[in-house]
């Protein structure tokens, strides 16, 4: 059983020029707060931006359940590579690194050189905005232990693609990160649902992709947390569901066997422990 499941439900986005509102994005209950020092902070800040979130990253990485990651520039770039030398040379680290525009696997291994030494548990997280990282996100997925989760950068994502950021055009996207994730057994996160004032079409969006294989969802809004984090739990009749199937599981000896209509095997039984452990985690 996965006794160390983290639940990566929901994902908050916290601008790195914005740290003061760090103890509300806590506060909202999301299971990661990534501070995002690319997009969100202008060019001539990010020096100075930088120094300031991983200092901020030492006072909230001792959080029990809230995740602490840093989105960085593209290793790509010069902000990039300050961001990474800031990284290997600081005592202390985030969570995890968010970590945009990946393309290749061989990125990750990298990074991997770079950082592992001192920070042996830093997470990776790569970001699949172009077409180029959706052609290799099965082998990037696969390409280090330290890969923690997949996301969809949707955005950049359908301006690669040609087409709108809806649903059925980002699907074929979304289904490639699904199998990817799957088979390198790690979370993946869907894109922001930029509607701040339609709950309805975020909960909609974001069941969606639950049902297609997601386990979480990034968000831009404290507000959004909630309806994300409803989602993408377990419910009371599924934790009841998989305790019950667990419970007959174990009290005979075969590796497959059919229970209560269920054909119980390694995978299966793999996914309901993940279940329980995850609930067991939101809930403790």
């Amino acid at each position: 059983m996965s006794q160390n499941a983290n639940p990566r439900r929901s994902l908050l986005f916290v601008p790195g020029a914005r740290l003061e509102i760090l103890p509300k994005a806590e506060s909202s209950g999301t299971d990661i707060i990534c501070i995002d020092l690319e997009d969100a902070v202008a060019d001539d800040a990010k020096d100075a931006v930088r120094a300031e979130a991983i200092t901020a990253v030492a006072d909230y990485t001792s959080q029990d359940k809230t995740e602490i990651w840093l989105r960085i520039n593209s290793i790509r770039s010069t902000e990039g590579m300050a961001d990474i030398i800031a990284l290997a040379e600081s005592d202390t680290a985030p969570d995890g690194l968010m970590l945009p525009k990946i393309s290749s696997p061989e990125e990750i291994r990298i990074l991997r050189d770079v950082l592992s030494t001192k920070h042996s548990e830093l997470k990776f997280h790569p970001l699949i905005e172009t077409t180029e990282g959706l052609k290799w996100a099965y082998e990037i997925a696969k390409s280090s232990h330290k890969i923690g989760s997949l996301l969809l950068g949707g955005f950049d994502m359908s301006a690669n693609l040609r087409v709108e950021p809806g649903w059925k055009a980002l699907l074929y996207a979304r289904q490639k990160l699904v199998l990817a994730a799957a088979n390198a057994k790690v979370d993946l996160l869907d894109m922001p649902f930029f509607g701040l004032d339609d709950p309805d079409n975020l909960k909609g969006e974001s069941q969606n992709a639950a049902e297609i294989g997601f386990t979480g969802k990034c968000a831009i809004h404290p507000k959004q947390i909630e309806i994300i984090n409803e989602v993408f739990s377990p419910s009371a009749e599924e934790i009841a569901r998989a305790k019950d199937l667990i419970s007959k599981y174990e009290a005979q000896d075969k590796a497959f066997v059919e229970i209560d209509g269920v054909l119980m095997e390694k995978p299966i039984v793999e996914r309901l422990y993940h279940t329980l452990a995850i609930a067991a985690r939101i809930n403790s």
